[in-house]
């Protein structure tokens, strides 16, 4: 980001020569980089409360053309998609967009991130688009549910030595936040699977904090199976993640065991959500 051309679109909006002066000299601020003080030429300070207002104000340039070519966009800070009809004119639009940016704000396109591609293989803000029965809908995107799925194991990981209660009062801050940033998807499938695995991952749990064969089949006979059943089940042999997605886990830990223990359902909560936004 050029400082000179960012203070000047600053004070189009600023007339006190201080408060410019002051800006200035936040831009300009040293940058300690291996404990040596190096002189910053451009950019913003990284995690600095002013720096997304300032991105905001240079980027108004770049809405303001983009309204001015009749162009459907949507732009939060720097990541922006526009939307046109056909390969052909995304491929002149985005040359174009490139010279506005490059020239004009005298800002870097990321090659490795920008492409021209139909919108559901593409990612903004963790989601995508779906097309279904000719209506655009919005979906999480598949890395959005990834990076989920590595958190809660790796929380699940941490919580093998503790209670299934103390490990669900980690847990569900979690999956509140994430339901909380991602309850605008209208893919219900997405939710259902998640829960699904989720389940699973907890059932899986539960089977190795059992640790033996006589544990297991007392704990499934304890959740209600026929003692034939608990001991068969508690001595087949099988390893833990097979055992979480068998019937006898199933039916022993079924959906309202952790509803009972108020585990977070992603599906129950991204539907109040939709219903009550």
């Amino acid at each position: 980001m050029n400082h000179d051309i960012l203070m000047s679109r600053v004070a189009r909006h600023v007339d006190d020569e201080r408060v410019l002066k002051l800006i200035r000299r936040y831009l300009e601020a040293g940058l300690m980089r291996d404990g040596v003080e190096t002189v910053r030429d451009q950019g913003t300070p990284q995690g600095g409360p002013l720096s997304p207002l300032l991105s905001n104000i240079l980027l108004t340039d770049w809405d303001r053309e983009l309204e001015k070519r009749g162009h459907a966009f949507c732009r939060y800070a720097d990541d922006c998609n526009i939307y046109v009809r056909s390969e052909a004119a995304g491929q002149r639009v985005m040359a174009r967009m490139r010279t506005f940016l490059e020239e004009r704000l005298k800002l870097r396109v990321n090659d490795g991130k920008s492409a021209c591609a139909r919108p559901w293989k593409r990612t903004f803000l963790g989601y995508t688009l779906t097309c279904a029965g000719g209506r655009i809908r919005l979906k999480v995107a598949r890395e959005s549910a990834t990076r989920l799925t590595g958190h809660v194991r790796e929380l699940l990981r941490q919580g093998r030595g503790r209670s299934l209660t103390h490990t669900l009062e980690t847990l569900n801050p979690v999956l509140r936040g994430w339901i909380g940033y991602f309850h605008l998807s209208e893919s219900q499938t997405v939710w259902k699977d998640l829960d699904g695995w989720l389940r699973r991952r907890l059932r899986c749990l539960l089977w190795r904090q059992a640790k033996t064969r006589q544990r297991r089949s007392a704990m499934l006979r304890k959740q209600g199976l026929p003692e034939a059943r608990a001991w068969h089940s508690g001595h087949n042999g099988q390893g833990p993640w097979w055992n979480s997605g068998a019937s006898h886990m199933n039916h022993a830990f079924p959906k309202a065991f952790f509803d009972r223990l108020r585990l977070v359902s992603i599906f129950d909560t991204s539907r109040y959500l939709q219903c009550h936004s």
